[in-house]
């Protein structure tokens, strides 16, 4: 489980096929083989240790339905480590468990903060809804508006400069994952439904 508060930009150091290797400071703090880390919102366990360095196996699955397949060397990530037992929640319950991708349709400055819409895959637009959560591409969100094909979010400048969205511009794909709570209630009212 993650609150999508993430808790630095690392950098991509290596990509092989299955493999994803990544550099980071304040995440590797206590981090141990078999941990969970959130790379870009999506739950991946470190199976190799290096310094500075971790290593994390990616399957087909997660390469194909994220945007952890588009991934070079040197490019930036999102990192946050799994939540604690007992740690604060500062974001909404996130799983790292990423539902689909958008495509960043424009960002546009409004005062101090940063509207940025982004297109969402038609099965995921019924789980956003205005003041609700999102992550995008990690990060813990508040939707500001929700249309046919897409929502908007606004970025303030902490967010701009401490994670990837603060350099995502348009046509960039990035990972989605809407509120877990949203998904489980509209379980629940279809299961009364079928009664």
């Amino acid at each position: 489980m993650f609150t999508g508060i993430v808790e630095e930009i690392g950098q991509v150091i290596e990509t092989l096929a299955s493999r994803l290797s990544v550099t980071g400071s304040i995440v590797m703090e206590g981090l141990k083989l078999g941990d969970s880390i959130a790379i870009n919102g999506i739950c991946l366990t470190v199976v190799k240790l290096d310094g500075d360095n971790f290593s994390l196996d990616v399957v087909p699955e997660t390469l194909q339905k994220t945007n952890l397949g588009q991934l070079k060397t040197l490019d930036p990530v999102n990192l946050e480590r799994a939540v604690a037992y007992g740690g604060r929640m500062g974001g909404h319950m996130v799983q790292g468990h990423g539902e689909g991708t958008g495509e960043v349709l424009k960002t546009e400055p409004d005062g101090n903060a940063t509207i940025m819409e982004i297109s969402v895959p038609n099965p995921l637009i019924p789980y956003l809804v205005e003041k609700g959560f999102v992550a995008i591409d990690g990060a813990s969100l508040t939707v500001v508006s929700v249309e046919k094909t897409s929502f908007s979010i606004s970025l303030i400048p902490y967010t701009l400069a401490n994670t990837t969205l603060g350099s995502r511009k348009q046509r960039d794909v990035v990972n989605l994952e809407t509120d877990i709570v949203a998904r489980y209630v509209e379980r629940l009212i279809q299961g009364q439904r079928g009664s």
